[in-house]
Order: C-alpha cells, then sequence, then structure tokens
C-alpha cells in the first residue's frame, strides 16, 4: 500500500479511497507505516536494541518516537495485547516528558486511536491502554527514580540535553530486564558529548537521520526560510537543521564537552560585572555581529582562586554603531555592571562618543588589541581548564566560536565577534587582576 501510495496520482490516491470503507478511511490517519517519512521515521529492519533517531528540529523526531511506544503497546484489537506491556518515557524534566512525550502535538495522545487512546493518570504519572499496557514518565535529571521499575521498552527524548545522561542512561540499563529483548529509542537532536557517542558506537545501535527539510510538508514555509537564511552553513545549523552531529575541531581550545561541564543553573553573588564589546568595521544585514558578552566574578581568596561566570551573550547582528551602543548599556544597566570595555581597534575614539551620548556617566575602558586573536584567548582559555569559568545559560552561538578557535588561529566562519568579547570580559575580570588590581565591594544579583 506505501508503494502505491507514494507513486500513485492524486486522482489515483481519490479513486483508491472512494473504493475504501468509511471505517478504513478513519484508520487510515493512525497507520504511520503508510505516512511515516521513510529513512529515519519508520525502524530499521536490522537486529538493533537501541535506534537512535537524530534530526534537525521539526524533522518529526517526536511523532517518530511516539508511533514507535504505540507500535510495541498495541495489539491487533484495542484490548489485544501487544509486544511490550511496560513503557519507561524518560525527558530531561518531568514537565517536558508530559508535556511532549505524552501531551504533545506529536506525542503519544494525539496520535493515537481513539479506541486505543490510553488514560493519563497524573497521581501516578502513567498512560495505561484498554489492554492494560502501562508507560511511566521519568526525569533523566533524577536517575534514581529508576531504580526498582522494570521495563521491556523505553523511550528516551532530547537525550544530548539530559544533565545527568549517563547516570540516568546507566539505571535504564538496569532496568530494561522484562520480556526477549527490551529495546530502547532515542530521538535527540545531536549535540556532541560523551554519552551520545558511545551509545552511537554500541554494536548493536542503529542510527537514523534528517534534516529539518525533510518534514517541510508539515512546517510552516516562514520557519523554514527564515531559519535557513540565517543559520544554514553554520555549526549551529548543521547542528539544529540538518541533524548532524558536530564533533569537535582537533586542535580547538574548547570542546564541547567542556562547555556543557561548564554550565551552572545558580549564579553566587557576584562582585564585579562588566559588560565587553567587540565592535563590528561595518553594519548592516551583511556585516559581522557586533560581540556584546555580560560577565561577573566571584573574588573569593587571591586572584588565582576567583571564578568567573559568563551571565549573557547579548550581541546584534545588522545593527547601527548607535543602537549596539544603546543596546551594551540596557544590559549594563540590567545586569548593574561596573564598567563597559570595548576593543577600540576599529572605532577609535567613535565608540566612546557614542557611549557618551547614551550615558555621559557609564564608566568605559578602552582597549586596544596588539597580539592575535588565538593568542589573546589562550589564556581565557585556561580559566576553563582549570574549572574556573561558568556558563550561566546556553549561548550557542558564542560557544560554536569557542569550538572553532583552534591555537593557530580561528576556523569559524566570519569574524569570531563573540569570542572576542568573551575574551576582553574575562581578560578584564580574571587576567588582569592576576597582575595586583583588586575588585570593589560585592554586588548581589
Amino acid at each position: 500500500m506505501r508503494d502505491v501510495l507514494s507513486s500513485a496520482t492524486n486522482d489515483e490516491i481519490d479513486a483508491l479511497l472512494n473504493t475504501l470503507s468509511p471505517n478504513a478511511l478513519v484508520a487510515m490517519p493512525y497507520l504511520f507505516e503508510l505516512w511515516g517519512l521513510e529513512g529515519h521515521q519508520l525502524e530499521p529492519q536490522t537486529d538493533w536494541l537501541t535506534w537512535v533517531i537524530l534530526g534537525g528540529r521539526g524533522a518529526g523526531k517526536t511523532r517518530a518516537g511516539a508511533e514507535w511506544v504505540r507500535e510495541q503497546v498495541e495489539g491487533a484489537r484495542p484490548t489485544d495485547p501487544g509486544r511490550c506491556t511496560r513503557v519507561a518515557l524518560i525527558g530531561e524534566t518531568l514537565d517536558q516528558a508530559r508535556d511532549v512525550m505524552v501531551f504533545g502535538a506529536s506525542g503519544i495522545l494525539a496520535c493515537s486511536p481513539p479506541d486505543r487512546r490510553p488514560d493519563w493518570q497524573a497521581s501516578r504519572r502513567r498512560l495505561v491502554w484498554p489492554n492494560g499496557a502501562q508507560a511511566q514518565i521519568f526525569s533523566a535529571s533524577d536517575p534514581e527514580a529508576l531504580r526498582g521499575p522494570q521495563f521491556d521498552c523505553a523511550w528516551c527524548d532530547e537525550l544530548a540535553k539530559w544533565k545527568k545522561g549517563q547516570e540516568a542512561w546507566d539505571m535504564l540499563q538496569f532496568a530494561l530486564r522484562l520480556g526477549e529483548t527490551p529495546r530502547q529509542v532515542v530521538t535527540t537532536t545531536p549535540r556532541a558529548n560523551a554519552l551520545l557517542e558511545s551509545i552511537l558506537e554500541a554494536p548493536r545501535t542503529a542510527v537514523t537521520s534528517a534534516p529539518t527539510r525533510a518534514n517541510a510538508r508539515n512546517l510552516s514555509p516562514v520557519f523554514l526560510e527564515q531559519v535557513m537564511a540565517r543559520y544554514d552553513g553554520t555549526a549551529l545549523g548543521r547542528q539544529e537543521l540538518e541533524g548532524e552531529l558536530v564533533r569537535d575541531l582537533p586542535g580547538a581550545m574548547w570542546s564541547r564537552a567542556a562547555i556543557e561541564a561548564a554550565r551552572v543553573d545558580d549564579v553566587p553573588p557576584l562582585e564585579r560585572i562588566v559588560v565587553a564589546i567587540d565592535p563590528p568595521v561595518t553594519s548592516g544585514s551583511d556585516a559581522d555581529a557586533c560581540g556584546i558578552v555580560v560577565a561577573g566574578v566571584v573574588c573569593d581568596g587571591p586572584p588565582q582562586d576567583w571564578k568567573v561566570y559568563v551571565l549573557e551573550d547579548a550581541s546584534l547582528t545588522g545593527a547601527t554603531p548607535t543602537a549596539w551602543i544603546k543596546h551594551a548599556v540596557a544590559r549594563a544597566r540590567h545586569w548593574g555592571a561596573d564598567r563597559i570595555i570595548a576593543e577600540v581597534n576599529q572605532g577609535g575614539e567613535l565608540i566612546e562618543t557614542l557611549l557618551r551620548q547614551v550615558d555621559p556617566l557609564m564608566p568605559y575602558r578602552a582597549v586596544n588589541a596588539s597580539r592575535g586573536k588565538a593568542t589573546r584567548a589562550e589564556p581565557v582559555a585556561a580559566l576553563y581548564e582549570q574549572g574556573r569559568a561558568f556558563h550561566a545559560a546556553p549561548m550557542l552561538h558564542l560557544e560554536d566560536q569557542m569550538c572553532a578557535m583552534a591555537r593557530h588561529g580561528y576556523t569559524g566562519k566570519g569574524s569570531p565577534d563573540r569570542l572576542d568579547a568573551l575574551v576582553w570580559a574575562l581578560t578584564e575580570l580574571m587576567i588582569v587582576p592576576a597582575h595586583g588590581f583588586r575588585a570593589p565591594q560585592m554586588r548581589i544579583l
């Protein structure tokens, strides 16, 4: 039937549909084997134990995971048993597992026909099908919750984002102990981390992948046009749109795993905050971004014990000098920054002139780049290696530039404007103080 539909004309499909009974017509939208996208949404015909579905945003990963769970638990008739009766549904958090995997637009409830739709038991955080099969949701942030329960299949969503990924994955493997061949499906937008790479390299792992555009018929054309125009060709685009696992550059000063390890949820009281600007040479839609990074420092003990927190990548693309100066001042006021720092190799006195027009009293210091970008970046990269630099939020554009900076120079697209701003901020807060500077009184966020 699938081959017939894929090769038929619209008139031939209409003629075929006219021969079907009303019940058959109602059932057709729920026959995923007819509509699923070959290559990444339909189960591989191999002897796999783990099936990893990599895909760009909107590529249909969630739908594939939900339909696979249906296939495992449903029998020929609504009350007939399926292959599996106990399912683990694991998301990054309980809210995401519930809102995406269960209640989402492509989640299990939305994909299930009315006579087979499971009931959601909120107090027990589980789905129960008419045939008695059950699926329980778990948070990957609470691996210990997987001790005790046992399952014959599992669906793991957005595994590359799990903060306690290795611990949660290990606990799941011990829990998959029912049935003859317990299996698991992983649906995720790829992000380089040790856990995902180890799963992909396992001997009985099957991998399918697809870019965002593979599911174009179900996505807004405006969305596709906008994201492709902005991110196509970038490392972020390769990851988020092409569904490609972007691995670390050999010889890079930063690795993605190291940046992931530097993420924190809570920022302690900061004693000094700065906003650093790396201005573009030109303005307009084709110009490099104006790098604007906000960071703060905790001055506990001698300078070699201080710790720095990157608070925000506030960089702007295509803005005029007046616009990015106003934006930098606004971020400085928002964070209560002590000073704005700007590289003046390109802007000279213009930057301070514009700043004084916006805020005459804002403390300001001009810095001049007398060494190459890679040379300036090395002491800052060392702070991350020493476990003294942290990120308070995901900053993917900035992090892409960090991972593209090698010791022989920058290997990314365009200018490392965001990275330059980061280097200036952390140099001001951490490198300069190591030569005798002391920070002012503590500032509480």
